[in-house]
């Protein structure tokens, strides 16, 4: 037979063979990807790996250890054998194998990792139980993709790392690394760094200046301290950008603003000070007119899986390729202060907007109800007063909301998609507000009568047109009486007469005025 390619990929059938079957073919690439191979390892690979260039058999229920013959067989180019359940420990050197892309995410692999492969491009070992350090010296020049996540790798990141230039993807994160980030001035293809969740220390990477095509950094849950540079601004590609929870203080660096495509903010959890950068509306990438999410996660082969934990509505979810698609500005747990930015309400395109824990004041925006796509709002613990804005109600994706522990006041908005928050419990997000009254709270409000939103600013433009009215009367009366008078200079038998006749006219518009203006003036502040 002349069969060299087989791709039976992603279509759950299962494929039984005679341990001792012979095969009459010489295949040089094999698609099995969510067949069903296992539990046993497939002794039949082992006549075909001498030819075989691409191998997939990732998500075919394997169990227990790779064979030892299997890697001492390959060939092959590109193997992916990711979300199995092998385990063991790989060959203490793999530095002479012909692999350029080899994918062995997602098993129960353990012990050290080994040398690289020399002429590797993409090496992916992250959700495994791999420990010790790094490999002191990487040897691998052509290295793209290196995924080490979700291990229990220890030690510093080593030097070597400096020397690949060609590096597009790093994603050490969710290990336990420590230390300072090599200052790699080499690397300069950089696009996604992911160092989260390690204990790593230091400051802000001085050498992500020349990473100008940076999509995605994240810094988040280390032990970083210090200043953001200002210029962060040149980081012209940068989409999503996670520092929280580390010890980054001092302000918010006004130059972010000028991050057109950044569409995920997360500073929570530092110690940032001052005000919120003004002009926010520059951010074009949290609106709908500017959003455009990447599309390299494909050419990369990453996958959001659980290294990135999002807080919203009120919890941690966690997003996968979802992320993609998520807006999202988290400030939350600073000492932020000053009052909300109006250009904020521009973002039609935020999906999670989370302020709390900080000591901000004002009013909130009354345009807030132009967030269309909001779905968790979250504003409490701060210093904020006046009254909740009525627009509120418009926002019909909104699913969370918390605006407890402020210093808001008077009736809390109705109607629409707010009656239908926090159903077991609504009261709780107006907590620790004392001026708020009306449904859910037992506060009552002072009045009589059912109140709607608007009601109160059309009383006062009523009061406004009655007043307007009277005073457009007397207006024109007086203007009258005064053409009248210039008549009457010229005749001086009735100047006496005419004079008498104004002061007594005078008098009684004067009274008519003023019983009609106390009237009015009583009737608004009973209301």
């Amino acid at each position: 037979m002349n069969l060299k390619e087989i791709d039976l990929s992603f279509n759950n059938l299962s494929v039984v063979v005679d341990a001792d079957w012979i095969q009459p073919f010489r295949l040089e690439s094999a698609g099995f990807a969510s067949c069903h191979l296992g539990p046993l390892f497939p002794v039949w690979l082992r006549q075909q790996l001498l030819h075989i260039t691409k191998l997939d058999i990732s998500s075919t229920g394997l169990v227990g250890n790779i064979p030892d013959w299997f890697w001492s067989f390959s060939k092959a180019a590109s193997l992916d054998m990711s979300y199995n359940q092998l385990n063991g420990n790989l060959p203490t050197d793999m530095s002479g194998m012909a692999f350029l892309e080899l994918n062995l995410g997602s098993n129960n692999l353990t012990g050290q990792m080994p040398p690289f492969p020399r002429n590797i491009r993409k090496l992916d070992i992250s959700n495994n139980s791999f420990s010790g350090i790094m490999p002191h010296k990487i040897e691998a020049p052509l290295l793209q993709t290196l995924v080490v996540s979700s291990n229990q790798i220890g030690g510093t990141i080593p030097e070597s790392i400096c020397e690949l230039k060609n590096l597009l993807f790093l994603d050490l994160s969710n290990n336990l690394l420590e230390g300072e980030i090599p200052q790699c001035s080499d690397i300069e293809r950089l696009e996604f760094c992911l160092l989260g969740n390690n204990n790593l220390s230091g400051t802000f990477p001085a050498f992500l200046r020349n990473c100008t095509s940076m999509v995605v950094l994240d810094l988040a849950w280390n032990n970083l301290s210090g200043r953001l540079p200002s210029w962060i601004r040149e980081l012209y590609s940068l989409q999503f950008l996670r520092l929280s929870h580390n010890s980054f203080s001092g302000n918010i660096p006004s130059g972010i603003t000028s991050l057109s495509c950044l569409q995920y903010l997360d500073l929570s959890g530092n110690y940032f000070s001052g005000v919120i950068p003004p002009h926010l509306s520059n951010l074009t990438g949290m609106t709908m007119k500017g959003y455009c999410p990447f599309e390299i996660f494909g050419e990369m082969g990453f996958k959001f899986d659980d290294i990135w934990l999002v807080m919203t509505k009120g919890q941690q979810l966690k997003y996968s390729l979802g992320l993609v698609y998520f807006v999202s500005i988290d400030l939350s747990g600073n000492g932020l202060t000053g009052e909300i930015p109006l250009g904020i309400t521009s973002f039609d395109a935020l999906m999670n907007l989370n302020l709390s824990s900080n000591q901000l004041g004002g009013k909130i925006p009354n345009k807030i109800g132009a967030m269309m796509s909001l779905e968790s709002l979250d504003l409490s613990i701060n210093k904020l007063s006046g009254e909740i804005p009525w627009s509120l109600s418009n926002l019909t994706s909104l699913s969370y909301m918390n605006l407890s522990y402020n210093n808001l006041s008077g009736r809390i908005p109705s109607g629409r998609q707010l009656d239908t928050l926090n159903a077991d419990n609504p009261s709780l997000m107006y907590i620790g507000n004392s001026g708020l009254c009306g449904p859910p709270l037992q506060n009552n409000c002072s009045g009589n009568g059912s109140f709607t939103p608007g009601y109160y600013h059309r009383s006062n433009r009523q009061k406004i047109e009655f007043a307007s009215f009277y005073f457009s009367l007397v207006l024109g009366f007086v203007v009258g009486l005064w053409m009248v008078f210039c008549a009457l200079l010229f005749m001086n038998t009735w100047r006496v007469a005419y004079f008498g006749l104004l002061d007594e006219l005078y008098n009684k518009i004067y009274v008519f005025v003023a019983v009609k203006w106390a009237s009015m003036t009583m009737s608004a502040a009973a209301e």
